[in-house]
């Protein structure tokens, strides 16, 4: 059975800077990642690599056994993506963005009313994005992210503005999937994640460590 995620060599660059790589990585069906790092250490690079939101300019990358550069479109209704920017829209109440996102993704409507229900929003259903607070939109973000059912999440610092029900809510949305999270938050990365990879300078600082030594690890 191929790997959910199998990434041998990536390279990234901007301009005439290394930014990431190369960096192997490989992920088994269910297995949770944390990518931990100082600002600037590549992890949003990597985590918008293997979203395929931005394509290496040397490696390979396969998801699912299949080449995430040629096979993107069946590999992206697998997948889903979560960076710095919740991607919804202002205007629209909660309700209305999620509805929206399911047509887009070819989702039974049926899936916004579940989503609203795993992340707790039900009762700010009918009220707008910029009526929510930074937590509720974070909360909706995560409902858009699973919306279709993903069975790969990449997730990039997703514990921002949650507070402890909205991290322990995190934790639930991550059950049963393939994960790679990307979080400064070390007892979310202990309580939830098996092992961990450490990025400096855009490379792997080391072997994947084990979760109980995280606390010695800096």
């Amino acid at each position: 059975m191929s790997a959910a995620v199998a990434a041998r060599g990536l390279v990234q660059v901007f301009g005439h800077q290394v930014a990431l790589g190369p960096i192997d990585l490989r992920l088994e069906a269910g297995e949770r990642v944390a990518v931990l790092g100082d600002n600037g250490a590549g992890k949003t690079t990597l985590l918008r690599i293997l979203a395929t939101a931005a394509r290496p300019v040397a490696g390979r990358l396969e998801l699912f056994g299949l080449d995430a550069s040629t096979r993107r479109d069946r590999v992206r209704a697998r997948l889903g993506y979560l960076g710095h920017q919740p991607g919804l829209y202002p205007a629209l109440t909660a309700r209305e963005n999620l509805e929206f996102f399911a047509t887009l993704y070819g989702v039974e409507r049926s899936r916004v009313a579940e989503a609203l229900s795993e992340t707790g929003l039900e009762a700010a259903a009918s009220r707008r994005v910029e009526q929510l607070s930074r937590g509720q939109q974070q909360r909706l973000a995560l409902a858009r992210v699973i919306l279709p059912g993903p069975e790969l999440l990449v997730l990039d610092e997703p514990d921002t503005s949650l507070d402890t029900a909205g991290r322990a809510l995190l934790g639930r949305v991550m059950e049963g999937r393939t994960v790679v999270i990307a979080t400064h938050d070390r007892p979310l990365v202990r309580d939830f994640c098996g092992r961990g990879l450490l990025l400096r300078a855009g490379r792997d600082a080391g072997d994947p460590w084990k979760l109980q030594v995280l606390e010695d690890t800096r």
